[in-house]
C-alpha cells in the first residue's frame, strides 16, 4: 500500500473518531433540552425493542422542555415507561397523546459530573487517535521493509504525527466548548 493511501486511510479514521466523540457529547446533559438526550432510549413496542426516535418527533419548544409527540398513541405509555428506566434524571409528564419532560436546573454537583462524563469521552476519542497513529506507524514500517525509502517513510512519519496532533486538538476545543456549555448556568 503506498505511503500516501496509508496516511489517508489514517485521517480517515481520524476524522470518524472525532466525529463520534461529538455524536457522544450531543447525549451529555447541559442546561439546555435538546433531543438526543432520549433519541436512543429503547422503548418495548410492537413485541420488540426501538428507539424512541423511530417511534416519535421529538422536539423543544422551550429552552429546557422536550415534547415527545409519537405517530402511535399506542407507544405512548410504553415510552414513558422507557424514559423512567433510563434513569436521567427527570419525570416524564403524559398529557393526552403527548409526553413533556420539563428539564430540572443541573446543581453544581450535578455540572461537575458532566464534566468528568465529557472528559473520559474526550479521553476515549485521543486514545482512539492514538492507536490510528500507531496501526498507521505499523503500516509504514512494513512498506519501508517493503522498500520504501527512508527519507519518505520519515516525512510520512512526522505527516501522521501532524494529523495525530490535529485532531486531538480539535476533540480538546471539542470538550472545551462543552464543558463551557455545561457549566453555563
Amino acid at each position: 500500500m503506498p505511503v500516501e493511501d496509508i496516511l489517508l486511510e489514517a485521517e480517515e479514521k481520524m476524522i470518524k473518531s472525532e466525529q463520534v466523540v461529538c455524536h457522544e457529547f450531543t447525549g451529555v446533559r447541559t442546561g439546555r433540552a435538546s433531543p438526543t438526550l432520549v433519541e436512543n432510549i429503547t422503548a418495548e413496542v410492537y413485541g420488540s425493542h426501538m428507539r424512541i426516535r423511530e417511534l416519535a418527533s421529538i422536539t423543544t419548544p422551550e429552552p429546557r422542555m422536550l415534547l415527545i409527540q409519537p405517530w402511535d398513541a399506542t407507544a405512548v405509555h410504553p415510552i414513558e415507561k422507557a424514559i423512567q428506566k433510563a434513569n436521567l434524571g427527570f419525570n416524564p409528564t403524559v398529557q393526552g397523546k403527548t409526553i413533556r419532560i420539563v428539564l430540572p436546573e443541573l446543581s453544581t454537583e450535578r455540572r461537575l459530573e458532566m464534566v468528568k462524563i465529557s472528559r473520559k469521552m474526550a479521553e476515549d476519542g485521543r486514545v482512539a487517535i492514538r492507536h490510528v497513529r500507531r496501526d498507521g506507524m505499523e503500516a509504514l514500517k512494513k512498506e519501508k521493509k517493503a522498500g520504501t525509502g527512508e527519507d519518505q517513510e520519515e516525512m510520512a512519519e512526522k505527516e501522521l504525527q501532524k494529523l495525530t496532533d490535529q485532531y486531538i486538538g480539535k476533540i480538546d476545543a471539542h470538550l472545551a466548548t462543552k464543558e463551557k456549555e455545561i457549566l453555563t448556568v
